[in-house]
């Protein structure tokens, strides 16, 4: 499989079960979300719901096969942040280090200008040393993408009978000169390339 085989597309209802496959493995098995519960497949496909009121949800797809996703969702959740968002994106752990993190993210930043948003943030969490349920991989990739870390939360997290810090990284993608309305998801179009 070569990463131009690789389409992306937008996530819909009828995604839930098999997008809820793939963040199942991380809530079950690493560190890197902070929940401790799988969701039930209602329960995602409400979530989802959720955020394409207001926010893109898009996959990553190689023929049938969703390889992962990511969305966007609102930053703190005030007003004021209107023009920031924040990132949340999970691959098919079997299909990492293919491009499809580098992809899946392209085209939401793309989305977000659209959107006039200007700032984007990424909650990760985050270890001094390495274990078998959490590395810094994910800010890793995030800097690799342009993103600085701008927080640490030491010790915030606790799971697997551990506790874990979790950090915030920032990517400025727009200018602040002018003030610009937030266009939801729903009053934008976009075609993907």
């Amino acid at each position: 499989m070569k990463n131009r085989e690789i389409s992306v597309r937008f996530a819909n209802k009828h995604d839930a079960k098999r997008l809820l496959d793939i963040y199942a493995y991380y809530v079950k098995e690493t560190a890197i979300s902070f929940e401790t519960e799988v969701p039930s497949v209602e329960e995602f496909k409400s979530r989802m719901e959720d955020i394409l009121k207001n926010y893109p949800y898009i996959v990553a797809c190689y023929n049938d096969e969703i390889l992962g996703y990511a969305y966007l969702h609102p930053f703190v959740g005030r007003k004021a942040y209107d023009l920031s968002a924040e990132t949340t994106i999970y691959l098919n752990p079997n299909k990492k280090h293919m491009g499809i993190g580098k992809k899946l993210y392209t085209v939401l930043e793309d989305i977000a200008r659209v959107q006039n948003i200007t700032n984007l943030y990424s909650c990760i969490g985050y270890v001094d040393e390495d274990d078998e349920y959490l590395n810094n991989n994910s800010a890793k990739f995030h800097e690799h993408m342009g993103y600085r870390m701008v927080g640490k939360f030491i010790n915030c997290g606790h799971k697997f009978g551990r506790w874990y810090h979790m950090v915030w990284m920032e990517k400025v993608i727009g200018e602040h000169k002018e003030i610009r309305e937030f266009l939801r998801f729903v009053d934008i179009e976009y075609t993907f390339n």
